[in-house]
């Protein structure tokens, strides 16, 4: 099988390791995989590194129909079986695939897709699958008129091979931190990821429980300058660690006694992912995909979104009793091997059988 994975976008966020992760997985299963995206992004830079054919495909603004020429001058050159497009504006290509070849979305948000309604309903009529990663992305698909039968949920994946459970003090040593009580918070600096949230509940905490508290902020982006202003008003900054971006989370991980994901939107969470797959229990907001991948009480807990004061009482009762999360980590590592990038390969590679078998049978109406 032959399938070009277009994503339009330079950086390297949630999205981008997921396409990198299902090629990579495609690959092992023998199937081929092109990447139509900008040269100069990192998914690209990643995807030549590993041997994969890279089309120079990228947007210089929203339904760039120079890109949608370059993805169709691919087609005629590659023959591809499936075109995936991974990005809302990857979506706008989808007029410019050939009919002949099955076009699948994957739709990581849990906020209903905007623009015009009728533009919305003919972007996604002309698809042949749409994948939601968790049952709030179905939602925000449903609400904006799209069929429920074309959606298929195929939750994201981590390496779970990769992502394991280890030893904390060898994770702390390396990262030169003390024995005192650590939480870690990893994703860009973004302000639907929460983070003013966590600095709010930290600054609400007793002065005494602050005093050995380690706080590990792993990411970039454009909330940083104003996240450290706030951190130093509100007298925190001591028990804050800025790791800037982190090529390997796993150690950021094993040093935390906790990961917290205080995100205001989330389509599913690869953050609490990849921490309930080292065995690490997590306190997040109770939104989109992370109510369905967190149970609470199981695997950690589900907080308001916003709410500092609900935050703050978690990291409290935790801090002064870290006995609870061994059991919490070892449910948390259970948990996270259901998400693992060879389940979502396999449940995505499902559906591309499907969608092609349905052509072959001049059946593409049918569900």
């Amino acid at each position: 099988m032959r399938i070009v994975h277009v994503d339009p976008e330079t950086g390297w966020r949630g999205g981008q390791s997921q396409v990198f992760a299902l090629m990579q997985e495609l690959r092992r299963a023998g199937h081929s995989s092109i990447l139509a995206a900008p040269r100069d992004g990192e998914l690209a830079s990643r995807a030549l590194e590993s041997g994969f054919v890279v089309a120079n495909v990228g947007c210089r603004f929203g339904h760039d129909p120079r890109a949608g020429f370059a993805l169709r001058r691919l087609c005629a050159e590659r023959h591809p079986d499936i075109v995936h497009l991974h990005t809302a504006r990857a979506l706008t290509f989808v007029g410019f695939a050939p009919r002949s070849v099955v076009r699948v979305l994957t739709r990581r948000m849990d906020t209903p897709p905007r623009g015009a309604g009728w533009y919305v309903r003919w972007l996604y009529r002309s698809l042949d699958e749409v994948l939601a990663i968790s049952e709030a992305a179905r939602r925000g698909l449903v609400a904006r008129g799209i069929d429920p039968r074309q959606i298929e949920i195929v939750p994201s994946g981590v390496d779970t091979a990769a992502l394991q459970p280890g030893d904390a003090t060898a994770a702390r040593a390396t990262l030169g931190l003390g024995p005192g009580f650590c939480v870690a918070i990893v994703g860009g600096l973004h302000a639907r990821k929460g983070h003013a949230v966590l600095l709010e509940a930290v600054a609400q905490l007793p002065e005494e429980d602050r005093r050995g508290l380690q706080v590990l902020v792993a990411g970039s982006g454009p909330e940083e300058a104003m996240l450290r202003e706030r951190a130093h008003s509100l007298g925190i900054e001591k028990a804050l660690r800025w790791l800037g971006e982190v090529a390997d989370v796993r150690p950021v991980l094993l040093a935390a006694d906790l990961v917290a994901q205080p995100s205001l939107a989330e389509g599913l969470g690869v953050a609490a992912l990849e921490a309930m797959a080292c065995g690490r229990p997590v306190v997040a907001s109770a939104v989109g995909g992370l109510s369905e991948s967190i149970r609470q009480g199981r695997e950690g807990w589900l907080v308001p979104a916003g709410d500092a004061g609900a935050l703050a009482a978690v990291l409290l009762s935790c801090s002064r009793d870290r006995t609870q999360l061994r059991g919490l980590g070892a449910q948390a590592r259970l948990r996270g091997l259901e998400f693992s990038t060879v389940r979502m390969a396999a449940a995505t590679l499902s559906v591309y059988q499907r969608s092609l078998a349905r052509r072959a049978l001049g059946a593409d109406a049918i569900r």
